[in-house]
């Protein structure tokens, strides 16, 4: 018979999907910031990727932006990129295509 002690059985591994969350937050009229949290025991590495969509509802006058920022978190840290609308000018506008990730930090 094998034995495994409680405390090896406890310490699995933890998934970086367990100590980093994403936050999504209106500034103003034409800025939403997005801030990802650490709460992982060792640096990270993040990416954020989204679309600005200028004119959403018009066929002629709809253009796209891509934009993307890229964060190095500390351990317990917290990091934030803003999308901005001004690109569209007087148009309306939208965000889309939000996604975020994150991998241990290789230094």
């Amino acid at each position: 018979m094998i034995t495994t002690p409680a405390a090896t059985a406890d310490r699995a591994k933890k998934s970086l999907a367990d100590c980093t969350a994403f936050d999504q937050q209106d500034k103003d009229d034409e800025t939403v910031a997005f801030t990802i949290h650490n709460s992982c025991t060792v640096p990270v590495d993040c990416s954020i990727t989204w679309r600005v969509v200028c004119a959403p509802d018009s066929k002629k006058r709809r253009s796209t932006h891509p934009k993307s920022a890229k964060l190095a978190l500390n351990d317990s840290g917290a990091g934030s990129a803003e999308a901005s609308a001004a690109v569209c000018g007087d148009d309306g506008w939208a965000i889309d295509s939000v996604n975020w990730s994150c991998e241990p930090n290789k230094d």
